[in-house]
């Protein structure tokens, strides 16, 4: 790749995983097709109106000043002889936009915004506006339009002063406040000789909202301890009761005007709010009026700061709220209305978890979808029939797990895309800058053939990554996000295959070996994927030149194919057998002992060319231990497999990066056929890493999937393909033969390394002496674990870990001439296949 190239991969690459930031941490999380939800009861109040002082902060409204004298008087008055208060606790960003959200639409923030700027929701949203008869609102640009453009209809009215006058320089910012104050006025003066208007506000479901943007103003612009900052709260103070007597005065004293006050955020010290400060999430609320209750003397309360102390209401009973959430202490109305409200915000909520529980289903496939412990119905019901508060409170907070459940569904598989897309492309960086800057990486070319295999396998994975996501309608984005890692980890190679087996492998060891339920899907999946493996092969093995090899080889092949798929099918069908108690039927018990006799003999008819017999190995095997496995482990063989696969490449690649070997592809390696002696080598460093890597996959090939060596992980269930009838030695003796499959596999592959890397059979001898000292230092470690207390398991295994390495050297002797014999020999079935074969 040239560097204009690279530049321009470099930039749509580091694009995607910019925009991936938004899918996956910055995705809006309302919801919307929900049915509407309404109290069946009569409200107490018939209209409400909403004071918000942007950037009031709690101590500076509820504080004494200098003199001990309120600074608010007429607030402070209603607090004390005609409402509730309390402190209102804000969630960052404590900004203006989401703290009016969470006030008048009842969610917190929607952290999509910041697609927008964090000037308006980027997705329509319901709000007590919307659900009024009418509204009428006066303030700032800012704020006013946000939610009368998601009303629905035509009833949410704006009235806003010019987004100039919000001068941060300005002498007086109390004059924005005024205006507010003033229009209010002016307007309700002029209903009464507009016969429309006035029949407007009298109706019920109204709501008067005044937003105020003095006290936000001259705290960013003199701070909050200033002058102009107390000034202006003693205006609004003023400006709320001429107000709110001017309502009780239109509306004769009905009694049914609620009043709120309150403010979206507070304001640091130094002029600034967004953090959490309790400075800027600490804001006053005050209510009054319809529906509120009076206020509550105490003796004493207790609350961790202390404010009541020095604002001097430590006598006043403080209900504190957190922004957005149904304040029932607030109320002045019956038990019943309270269930009844607290019932209805349940409902509403759970509703939401049904749409979202829903799209979710819908949109995965049902074998991967994992849904949340969540009983709709049950509970709805248990709500409805009880309507206790404490009830639909526990049910309020499942429901909103639920919900963050279900938004943040696809959050670990698109992250784990993205991840695999940043190691690869890391990967492929470090690549360019060795290849092009040093001489440490002259590897040698890729040959056509091995070329196009490689390039099939990433378009076939490619293909199936396609597939999931269309059956599963993913957005258009998931697609880039998937699909990426696919190009980078073709570009990279072998190097990143090598780190994710060894990834993959690494989580076997970690699974629990006793007390595990069976998985059979995953069995059956680990027997799908062999098939598609031996598929693959076999299109490979159909372009081959030689005619008669391809018959005689096919069928070999189709053979293996055939147990392998008779085997998942034993395998799903005696689980089903033996769950619904009609026993192991005879002809899966037939099929299972005759897979296991033929699997032994089928690789030995296969080819000696060594990727071809490896393969054959793998696929007798693998029929075997399909039909011994109970769940996870039926995948380890496989992922062993491959990483085996390419240690030998890798350990190709490395002796013709250094010039040692003859022969450029592995293609021409055949187990059997007699190589020149003057192609062998003598030993050097490398041969002691391979024999590290040989002991390390071997004691990992052990523990990959349990230990025989307790009993307690022992697991009958591993047999029941070929008996259930108890005999112990039978089931010893299959349960050792499904340990030993993992060994034979390895034992194969080191055999190909040293085939591959020109090791006589007399340097073996010598890598073995190599292997010796290795096992030597791992002997003396394991010794000092031994245990003689605890359970029978941790005695066992620590025994189990110290006889396994002193073991290990005869043991390996005898998997190499197993391993031999798997394949260095052939079994000749007429003289026609022998003369052709080769």
């Amino acid at each position: 790749m040239g560097p204009p190239a690279f530049v321009l991969a470099a930039l749509l690459v580091h694009c995607v995983f910019l925009a991936s930031l938004f899918d996956i941490y910055f995705s809006s999380p309302l919801v919307h097709g929900m049915a509407p939800q309404r109290v069946p009861l009569p409200a107490p109040a018939r209209r409400l109106v909403l004071f918000v002082a942007d950037g009031l902060r709690a101590d500076a409204l509820f504080g004494l000043d200098g003199s001990g004298a309120p600074r608010a008087p007429f607030l402070r008055s209603i607090l004390e002889n005609n409402g509730s208060w309390g402190i209102s606790h804000t969630r960052v960003p404590t900004e203006s936009r989401p703290g009016h959200v969470a006030l008048i639409a009842g969610f917190y923030e929607d952290v999509s915004a910041v697609a927008k700027g964090w000037k308006e929701n980027p997705v329509q949203f319901d709000s007590v506006f919307n659900e009024s008869k009418y509204t009428w609102s006066w303030g700032s640009p800012d704020i006013l339009p946000m939610f009368a453009k998601g009303a629905s209809g035509d009833h949410v009215y704006t009235f806003c002063y010019t987004a100039e006058s919000e001068d941060f320089g300005a002498q007086d910012a109390a004059k924005l406040d005024s205006w507010v104050f003033d229009h209010v006025k002016d307007f309700f003066t002029s209903s009464r000789n507009n016969q429309t208007l006035y029949s407007a506000l009298t109706e019920e479901k109204v709501v008067l909202f005044l937003h105020l943007l003095g006290i936000d103003t001259n705290g960013h612009a003199h701070r909050p301890n200033s002058r102009e900052y107390k000034e202006n709260i003693k205006k609004v103070d003023e400006g709320v009761k001429e107000i709110a007597s001017m309502l009780e005065n239109f509306y004769g004293n009905d009694g049914k005007t609620a009043f709120i006050l309150t403010s979206d955020h507070g304001m640091t010290d130094w002029g600034s709010h967004g953090a959490g400060h309790p400075s800027e999430t600490l804001t006053p609320l005050i209510a009054w009026g319809a529906g509120v209750n009076y206020p509550q003397r105490v003796a004493s309360q207790f609350f961790e700061d202390s404010f009541l102390q020095e604002w001097k209401l430590e006598n006043f009973k403080r209900l504190d709220v957190n922004q957005g959430t149904l304040p029932l202490d607030y109320l002045n109305s019956s038990a019943h209305f309270k269930a009844e409200s607290m019932f209805t915000n349940a409902v509403q909520i759970l509703e939401q978890f049904k749409v979202k529980m829903t799209q979710k289903k819908e949109t995965t496939l049902s074998f991967l979808f994992t849904p949340f412990n969540l009983q709709y119905s049950n509970l709805v019901h248990a709500c409805f029939l009880s309507l206790q508060v404490s009830l639909c409170k526990t049910v309020i907070n499942l429901a909103l797990e639920g919900l963050s459940y279900y938004h943040t569904y696809d959050r670990l598989f698109l992250g784990l895309s993205i991840a695999m897309g940043f190691v690869g492309w890391t990967a492929y960086v470090i690549l360019v800058i060795v290849k092009t800057h040093t001489n440490l990486a002259k590897a040698a070319p890729r040959h056509g053939k091995e070329s196009t295999i490689l390039l099939y396998v990433f378009a076939f994975v490619g293909t199936i990554i396609t597939f999931f996501l269309l059956i599963q309608t993913c957005p258009w984005t998931y697609y880039i996000y998937c699909l990426l890692p696919v190009p980078v980890w073709y570009a990279v190679k072998t190097a990143l295959t090598w780190i994710l087996l060894c990834a993959l492998l690494a989580i076997f060891p970690l699974m629990p070996v006793v007390g595990r339920e069976p998985n059979i899907p995953l069995v059956i999946t680990a027997g799908l994927l062999t098939l598609l493996i031996s598929c693959s092969s076999l299109a490979s093995l159909c372009k081959s030149k030689n005619k008669y090899v391809i018959k005689e080889d096919l069928k070999v092949h189709l053979c293996q194919m055939l147990s392998i798929a008779l085997s998942t099918y034993v395998v799903s069908s005696t689980h089903s057998s033996l769950q619904s108690k009609q026993g192991l039927p005879v002809f899966n018990q037939i099929i299972s002992w005759a897979t296991l006799v033929a699997s032994s003999v089928l690789p030995l008819l296969s080819p000696t060319l060594l990727f071809q017999r490896l393969l054959s190995v793998l696929l007798s095997l693998m029929a075997i231990y399909l039909l011994l496995s109970t769940g996870y482990e039926a995948l380890f063989p496989l992922v062993l497999s491959g990483l085996m696969f390419v240690w030998i490449n890798m350990e190709q690649e490395a002796l013709q990066h250094y010039g040692l070997s003859l022969k450029p592809k592995l293609a021409v390696f055949s187990f059997s056929c007699p190589t020149d002696i003057s192609q062998f080598r003598q030993l050097h460093l490398d041969d002691v890493r391979r024999s590290f890597f040989f002991v390390f996959f071997i004691v990992t090939a052990f523990f990959g999937t349990g230990n025989i060596a307790s009993v307690n992980s022992f697991d009958p269930a591993s047999v029941y393909c070929f008996l259930t009838v108890f005999s112990p030695f039978m089931m010893g003796g299959l349960l050792v033969l499904k340990v030993v499959i993992p060994f034979v596999l390895v034992s194969c592959a080191f055999e190909a390394v040293q085939v591959t890397t020109q090791l006589s059979s007399k340097r073996y001898i010598n890598n073995l002496q190599t292997l010796l000292l290795i096992l030597c230092f791992i002997s003396q470690h394991f010794f000092f674990l031994v245990k003689d207390y605890g359970s029978w398991l941790d005695i066992g295994t620590s025994i189990s870990h110290y006889v396994l390495v002193m073991s290990l050297t005869i043991f390996m002797m005898l998997m190499n001439g197993l391993a031999q014999l798997l394949t260095t020999k052939r079994l000749q079935l007429s003289r026609k296949t022998k003369h052709h074969s080769t």
